[in-house]
């Protein structure tokens, strides 16, 4: 499994505190590829000069995995014949929607798609030619990036991924899409719940966006960050983090992503003991 990461300098800890969670929970090998470029787009770029890699998985650095990263990794085996990436909806709900309400762009479905948690078929990748706005002839990954980026480049707020909505704007069916539980940002709780997936099974990949890591206006979030940044890769230290991280988490119930904490521990509760429950050599 290819885990890919672009970590610039005061993104260290967060992106070391990420690389623990995939560590943790994960069953079979990982390999990390891990980008330091001042420009998102040319990450994208980048990508393509790891030439032996069939498929990837691109995660921004605020994401923490609640469960191992071979499970949102069996998601590839789901893609049908024309998809070649993997993202969740920005917004369940339009009311509240940014690219619906504010986009000065051409983005993908109802509501966007975000781009912190994106499953890759870079094989696909390479061999696609995408349909576009700028010419009739379609062109290749590495040849699209930097028009657009051009063209839009007064019209776009949130860089590398308002492109990849202007992509699959164009080329809908090339997109897969996975449920809000593999990408959960405060956006899914601070107007109320809106995430039906992960109040059924919990939350799988926490995306804390908005800074939420590092202010108190979140803390439900905090929780869960300070507590894996915290924690140690001995046994009886990832087992003991759950009962501390719980009455933290009770603390935060005057807010509306606290009210729902349950969510946010569900699946960790049942990685921690899977994790616990295998053979020491697996772990």
């Amino acid at each position: 499994m290819h885990l890919a990461v672009v970590a610039c300098g005061e993104r260290l800890e967060e992106t070391i505190t990420m690389l623990k969670s995939a560590i943790i929970f994960s069953i079979k090998p990982l390999q990390f590829h891990i980008f330091a470029e001042d420009q998102l787009h040319d990450s994208f770029k980048g990508i393509l000069i790891l030439k032996e890699v069939d498929s990837l998985l691109y995660v921004d650095t605020d994401i923490l995995f609640l469960r191992p990263v071979d499970d949102i990794w069996s998601l590839l085996k789901k893609f049908n014949s024309t998809q070649i990436a993997g993202m969740a909806p920005e917004h369940e709900e339009p009311r509240i929607g940014w690219y619906n309400r504010f986009a000065r762009h051409p983005y993908y479905g109802k509501t966007g798609v975000n781009s912190g948690v994106m499953l890759m078929n870079m094989t696909r990748i390479r061999r696609k030619y995408f349909k576009n706005d700028m010419t009739t002839v379609r062109m290749r990954w590495g040849d699209i990036l930097m028009p657009l980026l051009k063209k839009y480049k007064l019209n776009i707020t949130w860089g590398d991924q308002d492109l990849l909505n202007i992509i699959f704007f164009h080329n809908p069916e090339s997109l897969f899409i996975f449920p809000c539980q593999w990408n959960y940002r405060p956006d899914h709780c601070i107007y109320g719940s809106n995430c039906q997936e992960a109040e059924e099974e919990g939350i799988f990949i926490l995306h804390g966006n908005r800074g939420v890591y590092h202010d108190d206006k979140q803390p439900a979030f905090r929780a869960i960050y300070e507590a894996l940044r915290n924690c140690s890769f001995e046994d009886d230290h990832i087992h003991s983090l759950l009962k501390p991280l719980e009455l933290e988490l009770q603390k935060t119930v005057h807010t509306y992503c606290g009210k729902i904490y349950k969510i946010f521990i569900k699946r960790l509760t049942k990685s921690i003991q899977d994790r616990y429950d295998r053979p020491p050599k697996e772990r």
